[in-house]
Protein backbone atom coordinates (compact mmCIF):
# COMPACT_ATOMS: atom_id res chain seq x y z
CA UNK A 1 0.00 0.00 0.00
CA UNK A 2 2.82 2.36 0.89
CA UNK A 3 4.59 1.96 -2.49
CA UNK A 4 1.39 2.84 -4.33
CA UNK A 5 0.93 5.99 -2.22
CA UNK A 6 4.57 6.93 -2.85
CA UNK A 7 4.19 6.42 -6.62
CA UNK A 8 0.96 8.50 -6.71
CA UNK A 9 2.68 11.28 -4.74
CA UNK A 10 5.62 11.39 -7.19
CA UNK A 11 3.30 11.51 -10.21
CA UNK A 12 1.25 14.30 -8.65
CA UNK A 13 4.28 16.42 -7.78
CA UNK A 14 5.72 15.91 -11.28
CA UNK A 15 2.45 16.98 -12.90
CA UNK A 16 2.31 20.08 -10.69
CA UNK A 17 5.93 20.91 -11.63
CA UNK A 18 5.14 20.59 -15.35
CA UNK A 19 2.09 22.82 -15.03
CA UNK A 20 4.06 25.49 -13.15
CA UNK A 21 6.79 25.47 -15.79
CA UNK A 22 4.18 25.67 -18.53
CA UNK A 23 2.38 28.60 -16.90
CA UNK A 24 5.61 30.51 -16.24
CA UNK A 25 7.14 29.84 -19.69
CA UNK A 26 7.46 33.00 -21.81
CA UNK A 27 4.83 33.10 -24.55
CA UNK A 28 6.08 33.21 -28.14
CA UNK A 29 2.64 33.84 -29.58
CA UNK A 30 1.36 36.74 -27.44
CA UNK A 31 3.40 39.68 -26.18
CA UNK A 32 0.80 40.49 -23.51
CA UNK A 33 0.88 37.00 -21.95
CA UNK A 34 4.66 36.89 -22.16
CA UNK A 35 5.01 40.25 -20.40
CA UNK A 36 2.53 39.16 -17.72
CA UNK A 37 4.49 35.99 -16.97
CA UNK A 38 7.80 37.92 -16.90
CA UNK A 39 6.49 40.12 -14.06
CA UNK A 40 6.69 37.18 -11.63
CA UNK A 41 10.29 36.29 -12.45
CA UNK A 42 13.50 37.53 -10.86
CA UNK A 43 15.82 40.11 -12.43
CA UNK A 44 18.72 37.65 -12.75
CA UNK A 45 16.47 35.16 -14.54
CA UNK A 46 15.31 37.83 -17.01
CA UNK A 47 18.91 38.95 -17.71
CA UNK A 48 19.94 35.38 -18.43
CA UNK A 49 16.93 34.83 -20.67
CA UNK A 50 17.65 38.04 -22.62
CA UNK A 51 21.23 36.90 -23.19
CA UNK A 52 19.97 33.52 -24.40
CA UNK A 53 17.45 35.14 -26.77
CA UNK A 54 20.05 37.58 -28.06
CA UNK A 55 22.43 34.71 -28.88
CA UNK A 56 19.63 32.87 -30.76
CA UNK A 57 18.93 36.04 -32.78
CA UNK A 58 22.60 36.29 -33.71
CA UNK A 59 22.53 32.68 -34.95
CA UNK A 60 19.33 33.25 -36.97
CA UNK A 61 20.75 36.43 -38.48
CA UNK A 62 23.66 34.45 -39.94
CA UNK A 63 21.25 32.02 -41.62
CA UNK A 64 18.29 34.24 -42.61
CA UNK A 65 19.40 37.38 -44.42
CA UNK A 66 15.99 38.96 -45.02
CA UNK A 67 13.13 37.78 -42.77
CA UNK A 68 9.57 38.25 -43.96
CA UNK A 69 7.59 40.65 -41.76
CA UNK A 70 3.88 41.37 -41.80
CA UNK A 71 2.28 44.76 -41.23
CA UNK A 72 1.37 43.79 -37.67
CA UNK A 73 5.00 42.86 -36.99
CA UNK A 74 6.17 46.27 -38.17
CA UNK A 75 3.56 48.01 -36.04
CA UNK A 76 4.54 46.09 -32.88
CA UNK A 77 8.25 46.74 -33.44
CA UNK A 78 7.61 50.46 -33.76
CA UNK A 79 5.49 50.57 -30.60
CA UNK A 80 7.95 48.48 -28.57
CA UNK A 81 10.87 50.61 -29.68
CA UNK A 82 9.19 53.60 -28.05
CA UNK A 83 9.30 51.84 -24.65
CA UNK A 84 13.09 51.69 -24.39
CA UNK A 85 15.87 54.10 -25.20
CA UNK A 86 18.25 51.23 -26.04
CA UNK A 87 16.17 50.00 -28.97
CA UNK A 88 19.02 50.52 -31.46
CA UNK A 89 21.13 47.98 -29.53
CA UNK A 90 18.39 45.35 -29.24
CA UNK A 91 17.24 45.15 -32.88
CA UNK A 92 19.00 42.49 -34.96
CA UNK A 93 16.66 41.39 -37.74
CA UNK A 94 16.26 44.89 -39.22
CA UNK A 95 18.31 48.07 -39.48
CA UNK A 96 17.52 51.10 -37.30
CA UNK A 97 16.93 53.22 -40.40
CA UNK A 98 14.29 50.73 -41.54
CA UNK A 99 12.45 51.09 -38.25
CA UNK A 100 12.55 54.89 -38.57
CA UNK A 101 11.16 54.65 -42.09
CA UNK A 102 8.30 52.47 -40.84
CA UNK A 103 7.55 55.08 -38.20
CA UNK A 104 7.41 57.81 -40.87
CA UNK A 105 5.08 55.68 -42.99
CA UNK A 106 2.83 55.11 -40.01
CA UNK A 107 2.75 58.83 -39.25
CA UNK A 108 1.96 59.60 -42.90
CA UNK A 109 -0.96 57.16 -42.79
CA UNK A 110 -2.18 58.67 -39.51
CA UNK A 111 -1.94 62.24 -40.87
CA UNK A 112 -3.79 61.30 -44.07
CA UNK A 113 -6.59 59.82 -41.98
CA UNK A 114 -6.68 62.85 -39.68
CA UNK A 115 -6.71 65.42 -42.52
CA UNK A 116 -9.35 63.58 -44.54
CA UNK A 117 -12.32 65.76 -45.24
CA UNK A 118 -15.50 64.86 -43.43
CA UNK A 119 -17.79 66.09 -46.21
CA UNK A 120 -18.00 64.08 -49.42
CA UNK A 121 -16.83 66.03 -52.44
CA UNK A 122 -18.83 65.84 -55.66
CA UNK A 123 -17.29 63.32 -58.05
CA UNK A 124 -16.48 64.07 -61.68
CA UNK A 125 -18.82 62.30 -64.06
CA UNK A 126 -17.42 59.39 -66.12
CA UNK A 127 -18.25 61.23 -69.36
CA UNK A 128 -16.14 64.22 -68.27
CA UNK A 129 -13.25 61.94 -67.32
CA UNK A 130 -13.42 60.24 -70.71
CA UNK A 131 -13.48 63.66 -72.39
CA UNK A 132 -10.36 64.77 -70.48
CA UNK A 133 -8.48 61.62 -71.51
CA UNK A 134 -9.65 62.06 -75.10
CA UNK A 135 -8.41 65.65 -75.22
CA UNK A 136 -5.06 64.60 -73.74
CA UNK A 137 -4.58 61.79 -76.28
CA UNK A 138 -5.63 63.85 -79.30
CA UNK A 139 -3.65 66.97 -78.34
CA UNK A 140 -0.15 66.14 -77.10
CA UNK A 141 0.74 69.84 -76.79
CA UNK A 142 -2.06 70.57 -74.32
CA UNK A 143 -1.53 70.68 -70.58
CA UNK A 144 -4.00 70.80 -67.72
CA UNK A 145 -4.62 74.56 -68.05
CA UNK A 146 -5.23 74.32 -71.80
CA UNK A 147 -7.70 71.48 -71.26
CA UNK A 148 -9.35 73.49 -68.49
CA UNK A 149 -9.96 76.36 -70.92
CA UNK A 150 -11.38 73.99 -73.51
CA UNK A 151 -13.74 72.52 -70.92
CA UNK A 152 -14.94 75.99 -69.96
CA UNK A 153 -16.05 76.46 -73.57
CA UNK A 154 -18.28 73.42 -73.02
CA UNK A 155 -19.63 74.81 -69.70
CA UNK A 156 -17.67 72.22 -67.68
CA UNK A 157 -16.05 73.81 -64.63
CA UNK A 158 -13.12 71.89 -63.17
CA UNK A 159 -9.98 73.00 -61.37
CA UNK A 160 -6.50 72.40 -62.74
CA UNK A 161 -5.79 69.96 -59.91
CA UNK A 162 -8.85 67.85 -60.77
CA UNK A 163 -7.86 67.68 -64.43
CA UNK A 164 -4.30 66.62 -63.57
CA UNK A 165 -5.70 63.73 -61.54
CA UNK A 166 -7.18 62.14 -64.68
CA UNK A 167 -4.35 62.87 -67.12
CA UNK A 168 -2.14 59.93 -68.17
CA UNK A 169 0.91 59.61 -65.94
CA UNK A 170 3.42 59.15 -68.78
CA UNK A 171 2.41 61.34 -71.72
CA UNK A 172 5.92 61.59 -73.17
CA UNK A 173 7.29 64.68 -74.79
CA UNK A 174 4.91 67.39 -75.97
CA UNK A 175 5.67 66.94 -79.65
CA UNK A 176 3.71 66.08 -82.74
CA UNK A 177 3.74 62.61 -84.25
CA UNK A 178 5.29 61.68 -87.58
CA UNK A 179 1.81 61.37 -89.12
CA UNK A 180 0.93 64.94 -88.09
CA UNK A 181 4.24 66.34 -89.32
CA UNK A 182 3.98 64.63 -92.71
CA UNK A 183 0.34 65.69 -93.12
CA UNK A 184 1.22 69.35 -92.47
CA UNK A 185 4.28 69.35 -94.78
CA UNK A 186 3.31 66.78 -97.42
CA UNK A 187 3.52 69.36 -100.25
CA UNK A 188 7.23 69.83 -99.51
CA UNK A 189 8.21 66.23 -98.78
CA UNK A 190 9.58 63.57 -101.09
CA UNK A 191 10.63 60.06 -100.11
CA UNK A 192 13.05 57.60 -101.74
CA UNK A 193 13.91 53.98 -101.19
CA UNK A 194 15.42 50.87 -102.80
CA UNK A 195 13.96 47.43 -103.36
CA UNK A 196 15.57 44.26 -104.70
CA UNK A 197 14.26 41.93 -107.42
CA UNK A 198 16.00 38.75 -108.62
CA UNK A 199 16.05 37.72 -112.26
CA UNK A 200 15.74 34.24 -113.78
CA UNK A 201 19.31 33.33 -112.74
CA UNK A 202 18.78 34.73 -109.20
CA UNK A 203 20.95 37.79 -109.81
CA UNK A 204 19.86 40.89 -107.86
CA UNK A 205 18.43 43.95 -109.58
CA UNK A 206 17.84 47.16 -107.64
CA UNK A 207 14.86 49.47 -108.18
CA UNK A 208 15.17 53.06 -106.96
CA UNK A 209 11.91 54.91 -106.24
CA UNK A 210 11.24 58.61 -105.56
CA UNK A 211 7.67 59.53 -104.58
CA UNK A 212 5.94 62.84 -103.86
CA UNK A 213 3.87 62.48 -100.72
CA UNK A 214 1.19 65.09 -101.38
CA UNK A 215 -0.04 63.61 -104.67
CA UNK A 216 1.46 60.07 -104.30
CA UNK A 217 3.03 60.64 -107.73
CA UNK A 218 6.10 58.59 -108.63
CA UNK A 219 8.72 61.16 -109.61
CA UNK A 220 11.46 58.71 -110.61
CA UNK A 221 11.80 54.93 -111.03
CA UNK A 222 15.12 53.48 -112.22
CA UNK A 223 16.73 50.02 -112.33
CA UNK A 224 20.39 49.06 -111.97
CA UNK A 225 22.60 46.12 -111.03
CA UNK A 226 25.13 48.19 -109.06
CA UNK A 227 23.49 50.99 -107.03
CA UNK A 228 26.51 53.18 -106.32
CA UNK A 229 26.54 56.58 -104.69
CA UNK A 230 27.18 58.32 -108.05
CA UNK A 231 24.29 56.49 -109.74
CA UNK A 232 21.86 57.35 -106.93
CA UNK A 233 22.86 61.02 -107.03
CA UNK A 234 22.34 61.07 -110.82
CA UNK A 235 18.80 59.71 -110.45
CA UNK A 236 17.93 62.56 -108.10
CA UNK A 237 19.36 65.09 -110.61
CA UNK A 238 17.20 63.65 -113.38
CA UNK A 239 14.15 63.78 -111.11
CA UNK A 240 14.67 67.56 -110.67
CA UNK A 241 15.73 68.85 -114.13
CA UNK A 242 14.55 72.43 -113.49
CA UNK A 243 15.88 72.71 -109.97
CA UNK A 244 12.49 72.11 -108.33
CA UNK A 245 13.83 70.42 -105.25
CA UNK A 246 11.64 69.45 -102.27
CA UNK A 247 12.14 70.99 -98.87
CA UNK A 248 12.38 67.61 -97.12
CA UNK A 249 13.52 64.19 -98.28
CA UNK A 250 12.82 61.01 -96.30
CA UNK A 251 15.37 58.22 -96.67
CA UNK A 252 16.98 55.50 -94.60
CA UNK A 253 20.60 55.18 -93.47
CA UNK A 254 21.77 53.07 -96.42
CA UNK A 255 25.39 53.40 -97.52
CA UNK A 256 24.18 54.06 -101.09
CA UNK A 257 23.47 57.63 -100.00
CA UNK A 258 27.08 58.80 -99.86
CA UNK A 259 28.97 62.03 -100.48
CA UNK A 260 27.77 62.51 -104.06
CA UNK A 261 24.15 62.15 -102.98
CA UNK A 262 24.74 64.53 -100.08
CA UNK A 263 26.16 67.12 -102.49
CA UNK A 264 23.00 67.03 -104.61
CA UNK A 265 20.80 67.30 -101.51
CA UNK A 266 22.81 70.07 -99.86
CA UNK A 267 19.80 72.43 -100.01
CA UNK A 268 17.34 69.74 -98.84
CA UNK A 269 16.66 68.81 -95.23
CA UNK A 270 17.21 65.06 -94.98
CA UNK A 271 14.93 63.09 -92.64
CA UNK A 272 16.70 59.83 -91.78
CA UNK A 273 13.62 58.01 -90.52
CA UNK A 274 13.15 54.49 -91.94
CA UNK A 275 9.96 53.94 -89.92
CA UNK A 276 8.38 57.07 -91.42
CA UNK A 277 9.06 55.91 -94.98
CA UNK A 278 5.79 54.03 -95.19
CA UNK A 279 4.78 55.74 -98.46
CA UNK A 280 7.64 54.19 -100.41
CA UNK A 281 7.08 50.86 -98.68
CA UNK A 282 3.42 50.87 -99.67
CA UNK A 283 4.18 51.65 -103.31
CA UNK A 284 6.84 48.91 -103.38
CA UNK A 285 4.27 46.50 -101.97
CA UNK A 286 1.76 47.48 -104.68
CA UNK A 287 4.45 47.14 -107.35
CA UNK A 288 5.22 43.61 -106.21
CA UNK A 289 1.63 42.42 -105.71
CA UNK A 290 0.18 44.01 -108.85
CA UNK A 291 3.11 43.55 -111.23
CA UNK A 292 6.42 41.90 -110.36
CA UNK A 293 4.98 38.80 -108.66
CA UNK A 294 3.38 37.90 -112.01
CA UNK A 295 6.50 38.37 -114.15
CA UNK A 296 9.66 36.43 -114.96
CA UNK A 297 12.53 38.90 -115.06
CA UNK A 298 15.14 38.07 -117.69
CA UNK A 299 17.40 41.14 -117.71
CA UNK A 300 17.66 44.74 -116.56
CA UNK A 301 16.11 46.41 -119.65
CA UNK A 302 13.02 44.24 -119.42
CA UNK A 303 12.59 45.13 -115.74
CA UNK A 304 13.06 48.84 -116.51
CA UNK A 305 10.36 48.65 -119.19
CA UNK A 306 7.95 46.82 -116.87
CA UNK A 307 8.51 49.20 -113.98
CA UNK A 308 8.11 52.27 -116.21
CA UNK A 309 4.88 50.97 -117.70
CA UNK A 310 3.47 50.29 -114.24
CA UNK A 311 4.56 53.75 -113.04
CA UNK A 312 2.75 55.37 -116.01
CA UNK A 313 -0.37 53.38 -115.13
CA UNK A 314 0.04 54.21 -111.42
CA UNK A 315 0.40 57.96 -112.05
CA UNK A 316 -2.11 58.39 -114.85
CA UNK A 317 -4.89 55.83 -114.45
CA UNK A 318 -4.86 54.03 -111.11
CA UNK A 319 -7.03 55.48 -108.27
CA UNK A 320 -5.17 55.82 -104.98
CA UNK A 321 -6.85 55.16 -101.63
CA UNK A 322 -4.54 57.53 -99.75
CA UNK A 323 -5.82 60.57 -101.67
CA UNK A 324 -9.51 59.75 -101.69
CA UNK A 325 -9.57 57.43 -104.76
CA UNK A 326 -8.14 60.18 -106.96
CA UNK A 327 -5.47 59.77 -109.62
CA UNK A 328 -2.03 61.24 -108.78
CA UNK A 329 -1.65 63.17 -112.06
CA UNK A 330 -5.14 64.71 -111.65
CA UNK A 331 -4.90 65.40 -107.92
CA UNK A 332 -4.37 69.19 -108.22
CA UNK A 333 -7.09 69.67 -110.83
CA UNK A 334 -10.24 71.58 -109.91
CA UNK A 335 -12.43 68.73 -111.18
CA UNK A 336 -10.45 65.47 -111.07
CA UNK A 337 -13.42 63.35 -112.06
CA UNK A 338 -14.70 63.31 -115.67
CA UNK A 339 -18.23 64.42 -116.45
CA UNK A 340 -20.74 61.60 -116.83
CA UNK A 341 -21.43 60.83 -120.49
CA UNK A 342 -24.61 59.66 -122.16
CA UNK A 343 -24.49 56.17 -123.62
CA UNK A 344 -25.81 57.58 -126.91
CA UNK A 345 -22.89 60.00 -127.25
CA UNK A 346 -20.02 57.97 -125.74
CA UNK A 347 -19.07 54.47 -124.80
CA UNK A 348 -16.74 52.89 -122.28
CA UNK A 349 -13.54 51.54 -123.81
CA UNK A 350 -11.08 49.27 -122.01
CA UNK A 351 -7.33 49.48 -122.56
CA UNK A 352 -5.06 46.64 -121.40
CA UNK A 353 -2.05 47.52 -119.29
CA UNK A 354 1.03 45.30 -118.82
CA UNK A 355 -0.24 42.79 -121.38
CA UNK A 356 -3.70 42.57 -119.83
CA UNK A 357 -2.56 42.24 -116.23
CA UNK A 358 -4.58 45.41 -115.55
CA UNK A 359 -7.29 47.13 -117.58
CA UNK A 360 -7.97 50.86 -117.84
CA UNK A 361 -11.55 52.05 -118.53
CA UNK A 362 -12.48 55.42 -120.04
CA UNK A 363 -15.27 57.19 -121.89
CA UNK A 364 -14.72 57.65 -125.63
CA UNK A 365 -16.99 59.87 -127.74
CA UNK A 366 -18.69 58.09 -130.62
CA UNK A 367 -18.98 59.77 -134.07
CA UNK A 368 -22.67 60.38 -134.84
CA UNK A 369 -23.58 59.74 -138.52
Amino acid sequence: MIPLITLAWKCTTRWIDIQIKFLTKPSVQSIALGSLSDSTRSRADLIAENALLRQQQIILKRQIKRPQLSDSDRLLLVLLARCTRFWKHTIFIIQPDTLLRWHCDLFRFFWRYKSKSKTKKPRVSPNTIALIKRMASENHLWGAERIQGELLKLAIHLSKRSIQRYLPKARGKSSQSWATFIKNHSRDIWACDFTVVHDLLFRPLYIFIIIELHTRRIVRAAVTRSPTDQWTAQQLRQATPWGKLPKYLIRDRDSKYGNHFAAVTSSIKILKAPRANSFCERFIGSLRRECLDHMLILHRKQLQHIVQEYVNYYNGNRPHQGIGQQIPNCFDHANPWPVSQSENEAKIVSTPVLGGLHVHYAWVTTNSS
